[in-house]
């Protein structure tokens, strides 16, 4: 039997009555929330897994919170991981100022789908408690279409777990939410750097080079470089020489030797043997020059700060030819910054009549200048590596990260190149680049650790033997 036609069911006024009335209780019952749509960065085209995605659009909307005696959910539960905080809440929100609004901003973002109401994912700011909860379903039957039509879109939310999403709203109320939580990195930047200085040491009867006849196999670490002693006797106339290992096919060998002291009152050539690392068959000899002076090592009188990769030594003057010197670098143990830990012998030349002149290079940034700002995104000018700015301290020049690389193949930045703020325009140069992340669940380190104290299976198996 058909309706009776004499009835409307709901006419279009009636249903703009209700839809009037519902948006002036919220405006009078509700609370002011802010609505945080959800922005893809990377979406996998398989299996339409959102890989990465951004926060960075707001609007603020009346919204009737439906638990009225306080969060619904399991509440604070105390887990292994410490406690967790697993609080929900509903909120009722009018179908018509989400769509007149809100929507049409969204639609107009090439970044956003297109949608016309809220979406599962999105985040609401909830400013009574001051917490991020995220849209886990939607709701838009409810109430079930009285007078023809649905009037409200009801929000079942739940406590936001933060998993490296870049949050962006330029609302610091919000953005700090997440302020020290993910994964963050830490870099090390140079606010002030410094140029190494050395002095080279000139003396006769010394070694010009050393030859590797043989580079052995089997190595688990570099060898000990043992040199016969110098005749002469006297402090410092020992030469001296560090090796160093190479892997191919999956064999490691002595790669080069490099001499740190090249000795002096030397009348024959010294042997040379070398000890541990668990190789054997490495093999080399040496030839020397006993007429003239050579530069038989360098004294570190400054090792600098900040250099990010290892700076040329340049020798000039002195009345001899052809010394070469190579600097390398290693880590500050009580500051963190890369220095010069040594200048190797590559060459002590000849016919030196004094002490020549050597110059080391600049690190790559002298003086940092800036002040990076929190969320902003930074740059390394060299890797092209983007990452967002959780904290700066310029006291200990330490510049903590997140997002690194994200939407990017690039997988970290590289020590002695620049960072840039593309906000503030702040730019110190990178010392190191620490991609051990700060995370509350990434404790595998502490936990092996703990565990090597209680079983040592370097001994023998506590568990016996079958």
């Amino acid at each position: 039997m058909a309706l009776n036609p004499h009835f409307l069911q709901g006419s279009r006024g009636e249903q703009r009555l209700v839809q009037s009335l519902i948006n002036e209780h919220l405006k009078i019952y509700g609370v002011e929330v802010t609505f945080i749509p959800r922005k893809f960065v990377n979406q996998s085209t398989i299996i339409e897994e959102v890989t990465a995605s951004k926060f960075d659009d707001n609007f603020l909307i009346e919204a009737y919170v439906e638990n009225y005696d306080g969060y619904a959910g399991a509440g604070d539960v105390l887990t292994k991981f410490g406690m967790s905080l697993r609080d929900e809440v509903t909120l009722t929100i009018s179908k018509e100022r989400f769509e007149e609004f809100i929507a049409p901003f969204m639609e107009a973002d090439d970044d956003i789908e297109l949608s016309s109401r809220p979406r599962e994912g999105d985040l609401v700011f909830f400013p009574l408690g001051q917490r991020l909860f995220e849209i886990k379903f939607v709701e838009h039957e409810e109430p079930f279409y009285q007078l023809g039509s649905n009037y409200v879109y009801k929000l079942k939310c739940e406590l936001f777990e933060y998993e490296d999403e870049i949050i962006d709203t330029d609302i610091a109320a919000i953005d700090t939410q997440v302020d020290d939580v993910g994964y963050i990195t830490d870099l090390q930047l140079v606010a002030v750097g410094r140029t190494a200085t050395a002095q080279p040491i000139i003396n006769t009867g010394y070694i010009s080079e050393i030859f590797l006849n043989n580079d052995g196999s089997g190595f688990s670490s570099a060898p000990l470089v043992s040199i016969s002693t110098s005749p002469n006797g006297l402090s410092g106339s020992n030469a001296t020489a560090v090796a160093f290992t190479t892997s191919r096919a999956n064999v490691t060998s002595v790669e080069k030797i490099l001499i740190t002291n090249a000795g002096y009152g030397y009348t024959e050539a010294p042997t040379i043997t070398f000890t541990g690392g668990g190789g054997t068959g490495v093999a080399a000899t040496c030839s020397i020059a006993t007429s003239g002076k050579g530069v038989i090592r360098y004294v570190v009188s400054d090792a600098g700060i900040g250099f990010g990769t290892a700076p040329t030594v340049t020798i000039s003057g002195g009345g001899g030819t052809g010394a070469v010197g190579l600097a390398s670098i290693g880590i500050n143990d009580t500051q963190g910054f890369n220095e010069v830990k040594n200048i190797f012998v590559i060459n002590p030349g000849q016919n030196y009549t004094s002490e020549p002149t050597i110059t080391i290079s600049d690190p790559e940034t002298l003086t940092g200048v800036g002040t990076y700002h929190f969320n902003e995104v930074v740059q390394g000018m060299r890797s092209g590596t983007q990452a967002r700015v959780k904290n700066w301290d310029i006291d200990t020049g330490i510049l903590k990260v997140s997002n690194v690389g994200i939407g990017t193949t690039t997988t970290g930045f590289f020590p002695g190149e620049n960072v840039k703020g593309l906000e503030s325009g702040a730019v110190f140069s990178v010392s190191v680049f620490d991609d051990d992340t700060t995370d509350k669940y990434n404790e595998g380190d502490i936990f092996e650790s703990e565990a090597d104290l209680l079983i040592d299976f370097s001994e023998s198996n506590p568990f016996g033997s079958f």
